[in-house]
């Protein structure tokens, strides 16, 4: 008897089995579907704001010539320190560089160096959590003993341990913050696969003869995912200021590269007489975050009201 036919044997047994596929949903039904998500997206005007901040930055990360035409590392001398203005509209700096072509610019690095870390805690964390869940008894206590360890070191402090062994760099300093973040994603996978495991469709596969393989994939993996997920959304706006405070710190790209903690640590020298060095840049990082959070804290609340 083939691998599969165990598997649908024992989903069949519970009720499980597959439903068939009906074949494309019909324009009335997609047009239904489009009208509830705007109501959904208008009666949360902070979500659609968010959404569209959200899109904006990544916009600016992937095309900023759709922003600015200006050059983030040519300067004009005797356009230093101007003030925000219709031609410059987050003002320029000590050297004369326009600030917002400096941001815009800037959030490619940031973002670049952020989905790195979220993507290094979600595999790396992930992995541990499914081993330690999955196969249990010494397994289990050596990794979450490891994984304790870990939690019991303030993140930032870990990430700046593991980016002054690795050195400087955007890249180095996504995979320090990412490294860091590695405790909670494993302790969530963990919990979640343990969750799984005692289902009663899980015991059902197993005594069909089905292989732990077959299990984990088909069984155990999809329908613990969901947490993981929630939560690498969670971990994006928190990955974003500790990327941002490593840069700010001087553990990010060298000079001039224009990334958002460094335009921040550049500016705090000039705080007195041109404020917008440091407030505007700050201001775009704080909004990211804030629409980050606000995108995934629904996303998270959708999902448990599905489970």
């Amino acid at each position: 008897m083939s691998q599969s036919l165990l598997d649908d044997q024992a989903e069949a047994a519970l009720g499980l089995a597959r439903p068939v596929d009906a074949g494309p949903a019909k324009g009335p039904g997609r047009r239904a579907d489009v009208r509830r998500v705007l109501r959904f997206l208008l009666r949360r005007p902070g979500l659609l704001l968010s959404g569209v901040v959200l899109v904006l930055v990544v916009l600016a990360s992937f095309r900023p010539d759709l922003f600015t035409s200006q050059d983030p590392l040519k300067g004009v001398p005797t356009d230093n320190f101007r003030g925000p203005s219709g031609s410059h509209w987050f003002g320029t700096d000590e050297l004369g560089r326009d600030v917002f072509s400096r941001v815009v610019h800037g959030a490619q690095l940031s973002l670049k160096a952020t989905l790195i870390a979220v993507l290094v805690a979600f595999v790396v964390g992930g992995l541990l959590g499914v081993v330690a869940g999955f196969v249990g008894r010494w397994v289990d206590d050596v990794l979450m003993r490891f994984v304790d360890v870990l939690l019991s070191i303030p993140a930032l402090f870990l990430s700046l341990a593991l980016v002054t062994a690795l050195g400087y760099g955007t890249v180095k300093v996504a995979v320090a913050v990412g490294i860091a973040s590695v405790a909670s994603f494993a302790r969530v996978a963990r919990a979640e696969v343990l969750r799984v495991r005692q289902a009663v469709f899980v015991e059902a596969s197993r005594s069909c003869g089905s292989r732990w393989y077959s299990v984990l994939g088909r069984h155990v993996l999809p329908n613990a995912a969901g947490p993981v997920i929630a939560l690498a959304t969670l971990d994006f706006g928190a990955s974003i200021l500790a990327v941002s405070a490593l840069s700010f710190l001087g553990y990010g790209a060298p000079p001039p590269a224009p990334e958002w903690g460094t335009l921040i640590s550049d500016g705090r020298n000039y705080l007195a007489n041109a404020w917008w060095l440091t407030a505007l840049p700050g201001l775009a990082i704080a909004a990211t975050v804030l629409a980050t959070n606000r995108v995934a804290r629904a996303l998270d609340g959708e999902w448990a009201r599905q489970r």
